[in-house]
């Protein structure tokens, strides 16, 4: 435990002098609203694990700013109606002063308005660049973009001599978004869609659907955007339809229930991977893997389990919070978001941070790196 402590008090660069709670001193409220149980139970139960771990590692180091660290959650799964009742709850009746979640698109998206009414700083684990993007006085995201997920797979498909690519996509929030941002960049990287299939998301119906896509064009690739139960039994279906071109999925997929699923079926599909999946494969001068070591060996101290990126997104949310609230000295919700938008070079177990006022994201396409399935993992091919 001293080995774990030492490696938050270096994440965090906790600045504060006073190690040792004030007496009666009320604690610094981090609200949360996650997808704990459910369908995106993957997403949200590590991202959970994660914020309980960080917090209560940071209490026995003496907490912030001689305060505790007090984590108020609640479990919302996938609907966007019980997000923006737990978001409204932990405003008015919780009185947080950081909120961190929508493990989902559609939850994150769903409580902006009541984000931007409070005028309380929250950290998005979504990632639809829909949320930073215009920018929002008091919506950060501490997750790439499917914009950053678009071009890594796009810019692959460039190098492979990839020109025409059919797509077919789920009808989720997420795959809607991916479908959009894709589209926008296909000219730009030099491919162009010749056709595409939609499904129901989070069903097997997927055949009937593929079926009709290998009927309709004469692409070089295909490019399936969806997350959850869907995926990997899209990539069996795939096989069985007999297509011979590359399969592309999406970042989403990036889990050992989507290799133990999709099988053999998954050899030689390519998606972009956050940094924590190819963690050990990572040069050893690249700024986030000692953060990532760091990380996973304290989540799997606590837990018992390697944690996955979805987790990560939740570690970088809440140390980019916390440093936020150790430079601005207080936790008043203003002095926050002006110490979050000036977060500049903070390393994250997602890359490297640089917010500013026009850009409440700044990752960039180093917080993704190309992968292909093989021999039943991910191997990186750049």
């Amino acid at each position: 435990m001293r080995a774990i402590a030492r490696i938050v008090l270096l994440v965090l660069c906790l600045i504060c002098a006073n190690r040792v709670w004030a007496q009666n001193a009320p604690p610094i409220k981090i609200g949360a609203f996650l997808a704990v149980t459910g369908d995106g139970a993957y997403v949200g139960a590590p991202q959970l694990a994660t914020l309980q771990l960080y917090v209560d590692l940071i209490n026995k180091q003496g907490g912030l700013l001689g305060r505790p660290l007090d984590l108020v959650y609640y479990d919302v799964g996938i609907d966007t109606k019980t997000a923006q009742t737990a978001v409204h709850r932990l405003i008015e009746i919780d009185g947080v002063d950081v909120i961190i979640g929508g493990s989902t698109t559609g939850a994150a998206m769903a409580i902006l308005p009541l984000i931007e009414q409070a005028q309380i700083p929250f950290i998005a684990l979504a990632e639809s660049s829909a949320l930073t993007n215009p920018v929002k006085p008091w919506v950060f995201k501490a997750s790439p973009t499917d914009r950053i997920a678009c071009a890594k797979i796009l810019q692959d498909m460039q190098k492979r001599g990839i020109s025409k690519i059919a797509l077919i996509t789920g009808d989720s929030g997420f795959a809607l978004s991916m479908k959009e941002q894709c589209a926008s960049m296909t000219e730009y990287y030099g491919v162009t869609i010749v056709g595409s299939q939609m499904y129901p998301s989070q069903t097997r119906r997927i055949a009937e659907p593929l079926q009709r896509l290998a009927g309709m064009v004469d692409a070089q690739a295909v490019l399936a955007l969806d997350f959850g139960s869907a995926p990997p039994y899209l990539v069996q279906a795939y096989r069985k339809a007999g297509f011979k071109i590359p399969l592309y999925q999406t970042q989403a997929q990036v889990g050992d229930d989507y290799l133990d699923l999709a099988g053999d079926a998954a050899e030689g599909v390519r998606m972009p991977v956050p940094l924590l999946t190819v963690a050990g494969a990572l040069p050893e001068n690249d700024p986030s893997r000692r953060i990532l070591r760091a990380y996973i060996d304290a989540y799997k101290a606590k837990w018992d389990v390697v944690p996955n990126f979805y987790g990560a997104y939740a570690h970088d949310a809440l140390l980019i919070a916390v440093s936020a609230i150790a430079r601005a000295g207080s936790a008043d919700r203003a002095a926050v978001r002006d110490a979050i938008e000036t977060t500049d070079g903070f390393v994250g177990a997602g890359g490297t941070y640089r917010l500013s006022a026009q850009d409440h994201l700044a990752l960039d396409l180093a917080s993704f790196r190309m992968a292909e399935i093989r021999g039943g993992t991910w191997v990186l091919i750049e």
